[in-house]
């Protein structure tokens, strides 16, 4: 694969888009990229007003962008019901989809207003109802994608069925980095029920390396005032989310010639970093259709949204 980077992103006149997690870090490089090739953006967004700052820093770069801020908090799926129920009211085809927003904290365990633990709540499940909710629409448009963002991290993760929640033994890091499989598992199983299906929606997985995120802070909020200076420190020897981190989702989502299941990260040593995108494999465990399948059914009943 060519060097590839935002230059070569096709126009998106035309195309509605939604980015989760589009305020801040690399969901708000991809808005800002995906603006200002044409697209029609939809912020959706936990805080509004951290919204439309970021809308407000996006029209400072493309003057005349097409931007709506649509207030989504992945860990209610009340909220992401609301959500959904409003978009399609407006939007009855949708092109793009990047489940983007993600959280990481190292603190002690949380859960989501639905009683989910916090990184899987909102990571997985409810990226995994949102998507759901969108099909129909998705479905209705050309050449329609939905882009999970995974994380290196999944691929020393492990799905344990029997604590799913991760209430024995928690450990923030683990928790998050079975998220990330959680996720590359649901955009993989995806993947393989719209082809059964039929369907023209691409289902696509990409992860940003080791990229400088709002997420690297926050995560040390709960720890000590030695340990956020070192996390802070660290992004230093981050690339930059700017200018490399957003690559692999904005091809995954844009490029031609892009195939369902195929999964995109950083082109350089270990993926950890790179100037351009290159297709990589996901971990055995993520890639094991058995283990998509008993994932799957385990989110329906956990979210109530049946689909394919």
């Amino acid at each position: 694969m060519s060097a590839w980077n935002t230059r070569h992103i096709p126009h998106q006149h035309g195309r509605v888009t939604v980015v989760t997690g589009a305020n801040s870090g690399l969901g708000l490089v991809t808005a800002t990229e995906l603006a200002r090739q044409g697209a029609k953006v939809v912020l959706a967004v936990r805080d509004t007003a951290a919204g439309v700052r970021a809308c407000d820093v996006i029209r400072d770069a493309v003057p005349g962008a097409q931007l709506e801020v649509r207030g989504l908090d992945l860990a209610s799926l009340v909220s992401v019901q609301a959500f959904a129920k409003g978009l399609t009211a407006e939007f009855p085809a949708i092109d793009l989809l990047i489940n983007n927003a993600g959280v990481l904290t190292l603190g002690p365990a949380r859960t989501t207003a639905d009683g989910f633990e916090l990184h899987m709540g909102t990571n997985m499940l409810g990226h995994f109802a949102l998507t759901g909710l969108l099909l129909d629409s998705l479905g209705r448009a050309d050449a329609p994608r939905v882009v999970n963002i995974s994380s290196i991290t999944h691929k020393n993760a492990h799905l344990d069925f029997d604590d799913l929640m991760s209430q024995n033994a928690y450990q923030a890091s683990r928790a998050y980095n079975r998220s990330k499989l959680a996720t590359t598992v649901f955009g993989l199983e995806l993947d393989r029920r719209l082809r059964a299906a039929d369907s023209l929606v691409l289902s696509v997985v990409a992860h940003p390396g080791m990229s400088r995120s709002n997420l690297n802070p926050r995560a040390y909020q709960d720890r000590g005032r030695v340990e956020r200076l070192m996390a802070r420190a660290v992004l230093l020897f981050l690339q930059s989310s700017g200018k490399r981190g957003a690559l692999p989702q904005l091809h995954a989502a844009t490029a031609p010639g892009v195939r369902g299941g195929q999964f995109f990260g950083p082109s350089g040593f270990k993926e950890v970093r790179g100037r351009s995108v290159k297709e990589t494999r996901p971990g055995v465990e993520a890639a094991d259709p058995g283990t998509g399948r008993r994932l799957w059914t385990a989110a329906e009943e956990l979210t109530g949204v049946t689909y394919l």
